[in-house]
């Protein structure tokens, strides 16, 4: 693998700056690493995860309760039906009986379909209160079912306060800390100059924000390739403030004292 001065992998006069202008770059890549650090944690927090769950499931029991609540209405419905039916052919039976009672009625035949009649409207009612009791028990069941999912749903709503409170407070201390790092990447990167840095930038964007790395031990910091003796000859010849740049990633290369060269 071949590490070349900008002059040669792109056919440019060749970049050159100071080694503290290098040095401090690298300053530069790190403060510029923890700001994608930090961009990255906010943006995976997992309170943020816990709660898009919670709002979803929010969503689909709010949902369950708009259908439990029309049920309970349509229920509540029917049954004051069912007890209106059942007072009004109880009122009927009562007239009835006392009419028989008063010895209101004249012929036998009369009396005969008043008897008649009576024990209709025992069975009506009877049949009438079977049905009642059973709307009252849907009519229970659906209300306990609202209460529960009430519950629930206020569950959900205390969690995801807590989680949102949690969200909040760490996106404070995070931007407080982005603002904090950048301000010091911007007081350092004023000190380099214009050309390092539109090519430090520029590389930074292309690979995975990171565009320059120390040469460590033989090594690039950026790739983690291992280079030959030739090419460390032809870094070890190069100029001080040549700017050299990996033949592999096109990262610039840092050269510090555990370079090896």
């Amino acid at each position: 693998m071949a590490v070349r001065s900008y002059q040669t992998q792109r056919g440019e006069p060749t970049l050159k700056a100071e080694r503290l202008a290098q040095q401090q770059l690298l300053d530069v890549q790190a403060l510029d690493s923890r700001l994608d650090q930090l961009t990255r944690r906010r943006r995976t927090l997992p309170q943020l995860a816990e709660i898009a769950d919670l709002e979803l499931r929010r969503s689909e029991l709010s949902d369950r309760l708009v259908e439990v609540r029309t049920e309970v209405d349509d229920l509540s419905r029917e049954q004051r039906k069912a007890d209106a039916d059942v007072e009004q052919v109880k009122a009927r039976r009562v007239r009835n009986e006392e009419r028989l009672d008063k010895g209101q009625v004249g012929s036998p035949r009369d009396l005969e379909n008043l008897q008649h009649e009576l024990e209709a409207l025992h069975r009506r009612i009877s049949h009438l209160e079977d049905e009642e009791l059973a709307v009252m028990e849907r009519l229970e069941e659906a209300q306990s079912t609202l209460v529960r999912l009430e519950a629930a749903l206020g569950d959900l709503d205390a969690s995801r306060e807590q989680r949102a409170a949690t969200r909040d407070s760490t996106f404070a201390e995070i931007d407080a800390e982005v603002a904090e790092v950048a301000a010091q990447r911007r007081d350092l990167a004023t000190s380099l100059p214009a050309e390092l840095l539109t090519l430090y930038d520029g590389l930074r964007a292309k690979n995975g924000g990171v565009g320059a790395a120390a040469l460590a031990h033989g090594r690039c910091g950026g790739c983690r390739l291992e280079m030959n003796a030739a090419d460390l000859r032809d870094i070890a010849a190069a100029a001080g403030d040549d700017v050299v740049r990996c033949e592999e990633c096109g990262r610039i290369l840092v050269r510090t004292a555990e370079s090896g060269v």
